[in-house]
């Protein structure tokens, strides 16, 4: 399989929010700031190696807690 981020609203999570192609892992590339944007919602899709290739997807919300107050 092989997982693929997509769909980033807002389109700025593209930056900051990645995803491991081999594990489908989700891990931040940039630190997050709760004034700027407090939700991301994205897409993860997995794909399979075989012909024809079929793939699934679900959907991510993240929510950015202010932890500072």
């Amino acid at each position: 399989l092989t997982y693929t981020a997509t769909n980033f609203m807002p389109a700025s999570g593209r930056d900051v929010i990645s995803v491991n192609p081999k594990t489908g892992e989700i891990y931040l590339a940039d630190t997050l700031d709760f004034e700027e944007i407090s939700i991301f919602d994205f897409r993860i899709e997995a794909r399979d190696q075989g012909w024809p290739p079929l793939s699934s997807h679900c959907s991510v919300e993240l929510q950015v807690l202010d932890v500072n107050d």
